[in-house]
């Protein structure tokens, strides 16, 4: 049954037009994923959907009865009222009448407000009675999830549901809305949680609403089949018109009716549009170069009050390392990124950066006008150009950082950078106050890439970029010729990009976990099922053993979400290893062999033996590191050929 018709509708702020005759429905039961490059009008369809705001033209029709709930991209709260109180507040007003009406329906005010704090537990927010002026925006997208989850609705309407969860609360909410009986429309970049919830998929492209019926990897292969059809189309429209070219200039004569209709179709073909292109965010590669100190963390420790983030950390980042840090919402993952950048000082230990080191610093919040300055000494990055003011034009915003940039295909100035990141002229000399969410992440990207910098530190990269977009970022930070730090709740973006993990756990312990997500995910699942079982046979010997085995194959206590289910097999950052990383040991090997060499004839130039001495221990390091990967992709392969 179609529960809602968005029909023939357009929709433009000022000359900017997002929907020009479009149409879009909603059977019961659908679960649709929206996408579209940030500023298409992904949010401002869910607003229409939702009845927040009206077409400039066309119709939006709803069933009889429907209950809409909606979960907006920034949330704004009373800042006087206290959690529980905001969370109910909306939601009371759907509470039935009366004793009796409580017990048959079991909504009773009771029961709603344990089930709101059950939610609010779940999502990490435990101080029902702190007030909403208190929380970070991050805080506030999780009550209004909450808000939003917690009476029974027909239509879920959810604009970026997954931005500021860690990977288990993701996890929740995707099998939440597996779960969920109801129809749901929602925009997300997180792209397994698209392709494990929605049945659908639309994209918004210029103007248009594309739908197909199939999750985010039929989306993909689909989407290819249509710009396909449409290239061929073109090429065949372009071979007529050549032909027809050739016979008018030949002279064509209009005595006849036949004659007058080929030059009518002639005119007709030569004034027809072809299909226009998509957008795509241009990066080209820009990056400094790089010394032999890059950034080290001795013995780092932070805490706050009796809250102990971070406890003797020590790591050294490698050249052209690609580290991911993961943990629970508050556990000090930005912390620790603020005080790798000199924003926040360490409690103990040290940070050394090396001389011609450059940082990057991309943000998870930006904001607006003035920030707070640093604390504890001076940053290793400009904090002043990482806010943004509304009212300066987006070209100024760039140019403060840099007028020109040097790329491989030479120096390219702020006007042209802004272009590639789909900002065309027009939209340059406008006001960053009247950009999307989405388009001021993207902007954000390009003042950190426009520093030029050699070690890149991205904070929730994903949050509020297009999956598009962030393709395309994956595939410059591919080519990146630097070091690469993120934090990211993106389970897709870790696999796609980093090749070490360092994982949150208790009392500000970090523990480090070879390869991506995946990886990490089955690695923990291994060591839990391992503890167990161990725990098991202590209490009850065999017997209980065998009923944890049980309890595996029946699914009670399985793999995790992520990974149950999914036959076995490399992810992309995997397969590429595989096929480089016996090469990649040999080239090392040799290195090594050869400053061995080149110790033992140094031994009377000490400046040149300590340089030798301090290089071969950086080779031995990443050595002993692709060692370990090739164990454990050789034992992994030996898996997935076993399971096969």
């Amino acid at each position: 049954m179609n529960i809602l018709t968005v029909e023939n509708i357009t929709k433009a702020y000022g000359e900017r037009k997002l929907f020009d005759n479009a149409s879009f429905y909603l059977q019961e039961g659908e679960k649709v994923g929206v996408i579209g490059i940030n500023g298409t009008g992904k949010s401002t369809l869910l607003k229409i959907a939702a009845g927040m705001e009206e077409p400039d033209e066309g119709s939006v029709t709803r069933a009889n009865h429907v209950v809409v709930r909606f979960l907006s991209q920034q949330p704004v709260f009373e800042p006087e009222d206290t959690i529980l109180e905001s969370v109910l507040k909306g939601n009371e007003k759907s509470l039935p009448v009366g004793r009796g009406s409580d017990e048959e329906n079991g909504h009773g005010e009771w029961e709603l407000e344990s089930q709101a704090k059950s939610m609010l537990t779940r999502l990490g927010v435990t101080d029902f009675g702190q007030k909403c002026g208190e929380l970070s925006g991050g805080q506030k997208k999780r009550l209004a999830l909450v808000a939003t989850l917690l009476m029974p609705a027909d239509i879920l309407i959810l604009d970026e549901p997954t931005n500021h969860l860690d990977n288990s609360m993701a996890d929740w909410l995707e099998d939440y809305l597996k779960k969920w009986k109801g129809a749901l429309i929602m925009v997300t970049h997180d792209r397994y949680f698209l392709d494990s919830v929605a049945n659908r998929i639309i994209e918004i492209d210029k103007g248009n609403i594309y739908s197909y019926q199939a999750n985010y990897e039929g989306y993909l292969a689909m989407k290819a089949e249509r710009e396909e059809m449409q290239a061929a189309g073109e090429r065949k429209r372009q071979t007529i018109l050549r032909n027809e070219l050739a016979w008018m200039q030949r002279g064509a004569r209009a005595r006849s009716t036949k004659q007058k209709a080929r030059i009518q179709r002639f005119e007709e073909l030569k004034n027809a549009e072809g299909p226009m292109a998509d957008g795509r965010v241009e990066m080209g590669s820009v990056s400094s170069r790089m010394g032999r100190t890059t950034v080290e963390l001795s013995h780092i420790s932070k805490a706050y009050g009796e809250k102990k983030l971070i406890d003797d950390f020590s790591y050294v980042f490698l050249k052209n390392d690609r580290v991911g840090f993961i943990g629970p919402n508050g556990c000090g993952k930005t912390t620790l990124m603020k005080i790798l950048t000199g924003q926040l000082p360490p409690d103990s230990g040290e940070v050394v950066v090396g001389q011609t080191i450059k940082i990057g610093y991309y943000a998870q919040e930006i904001g607006s006008g003035e920030p707070e300055p640093a604390t504890g000494g001076t940053p290793y990055i400009d904090v002043k150009t990482a806010a943004m003011d509304p009212t300066k034009r987006v070209i100024d915003y760039i140019r403060d950082t840099a007028e020109y940039v040097q790329t491989k295909e030479g120096s390219i100035s702020a006007s042209q950078m802004l272009e590639r990141f789909l900002f065309p002229g027009e939209e340059q000399y406008g006001l960053i106050g009247k950009l999307s969410g989405g388009e001021k992440r993207r902007l954000n990207l390009l003042r950190v890439l426009m520093e030029a910098p050699n070690v890149l530190i991205l904070d929730e990269p994903t949050n509020d970029l297009d999956v598009t977009t962030l393709a395309i970022l994956e595939d410059y930070l591919d080519s990146f010729d630097g070091i690469v730090i993120t934090v990211s709740h993106d389970r897709y973006f870790l696999d796609r990009i980093v090749q070490r993990i360092f994982a949150f756990e208790e009392n500000g312990s970090l523990k480090q976990y070879e390869g991506g997500y995946t990886d990490y995910a089955l690695r923990r699942y291994m060591e839990e099922t391992a503890a167990e079982s161990g725990e098991a046979k202590g209490k009850a010997g065999g017997t209980a053993g065998q009923e944890a085995a049980d309890a595996d194959r029946t699914g009670k206590k399985g793999k995790p979400e992520h990974v149950k289910g999914k036959k076995l097999k490399f992810t992309f950052q995997e397969q590429r290893d595989y096929e480089t990383i016996e090469a990649e040991i040999a080239s090392l090997e040799e290195k090594a062999e050869r400053l061995e060499a080149e110790t033992a004839s140094a031994a009377t130039d000490f400046v040149k033996l300590n340089q030798l001495t301090k290089e071969k221990e950086e080779v031995e390091a990443l050595l002993e590191q692709k060692m370990e990967r090739w164990m454990y992709l050789e034992d992994l392969a030996a898996r997935i050929e076993a399971e096969n």
